[in-house]
């Protein structure tokens, strides 16, 4: 492979963020915990499959469909300058191209499940495409990121063939909540520059009222999932990865405390292990019941 062919490899994989997977890891938590939850530990092989190939690429096709949506704001961020699309190293087309590309593996993927999961994969890929215009507009664009990110919850019941019970609508609120949060962490870190230019976010809604604000969401999602584990008649498993998660909800507070940009950041990456620790106490509640 020549070096030319190398280093456009490269480009398309930092337009989909493939450097950068803790995206993936947060779409793929709630998707795991609806997936164990709609299926008494034991999702279907098939179904397990696609929604986590589905995970990937519907994740790298965002990124992609992102910064095509902001590319003539990313230049004036400092943290986007260097996007792809910004320093000219992929095209617009390319980047059409590649969704396109990416969109056709996913659908194809999820034709293979049935029709109510496919129908609420249509809605999906709509809320894929709505979030970046939002921000042009609505003051609070996470929240439908938080619709756009748990919207695996109702997909992977429809899958295994299971109606909405009251402990998946929670599972849906808890991964909305815990979305928004983690989110408007992230917008902190852009805040002077989003303001300055523009586009909307919870952060800049909240002003200084961000920290108190998503201190109550993340302990909203906590409490919302403990009603969760209370439904399902979980034990002492699922409350350890409650209060494990707990201790990082905490530890982001005293990370954006002083609302520094990268310890904004920090804070957000760390929410990986948030959504980990909670699908641990799950799993573990199915294979070895305390």
């Amino acid at each position: 492979m020549t070096n030319r062919a190398v280093e456009r490899l490269g480009a398309y994989g930092r337009l989909l963020r493939l450097h950068r997977p803790v995206g993936i890891w947060l779409l793929m938590w709630p998707t795991l915990w609806a997936l164990w939850t709609s299926s008494g530990g034991r999702p279907d092989g098939h179904v397990f499959a696609v929604f986590m190939a589905g995970t990937v690429l519907t994740r790298s096709a965002g990124c992609a469909i992102n910064d095509l949506a902001d590319r003539r704001y990313d230049g004036r961020v400092r943290r986007t300058r260097d996007r792809p699309l910004v320093t000219g190293e992929v095209s617009p087309v390319e980047a059409v191209v590649l969704c396109a590309v990416l969109g056709v593996v996913a659908l194809a993927a999820v034709s293979t499940l049935n029709t109510r999961t496919r129908w609420l994969a249509v809605a999906a890929v709509a809320l894929m495409v709505a979030y970046p215009l939002a921000k042009r507009f609505f003051p609070a664009p996470q929240l439908l990121l938080g619709v756009a990110f748990t919207w695996s919850v109702p997909m992977a019941y429809a899958a295994h063939g299971q109606p909405m019970p009251r402990p998946a609508w929670l599972l849906f609120t808890a991964g909305l909540l815990w979305t928004v949060a983690y989110d408007t962490m992230y917008a902190m870190a852009d805040r002077a520059d989003d303001r300055a230019i523009g586009i909307r976010s919870t952060a800049i809604l909240l002003g200084s009222f961000d920290r108190p604000a998503i201190a109550v969401l993340q302990a909203a999602a906590l409490v919302t999932l403990a009603l969760v584990g209370r439904d399902l008649n979980y034990g002492l498993w699922f409350t350890g990865g409650l209060v494990v998660a707990a201790v990082l909800a905490a530890r982001q507070q005293h990370l954006i405390r002083t609302r520094d940009p990268e310890a904004c950041l920090r804070a957000f990456t760390s929410n990986n292990f948030v959504g980990m620790a909670v699908f641990a106490g799950i799993a573990l509640e199915h294979l070895v019941p305390w």
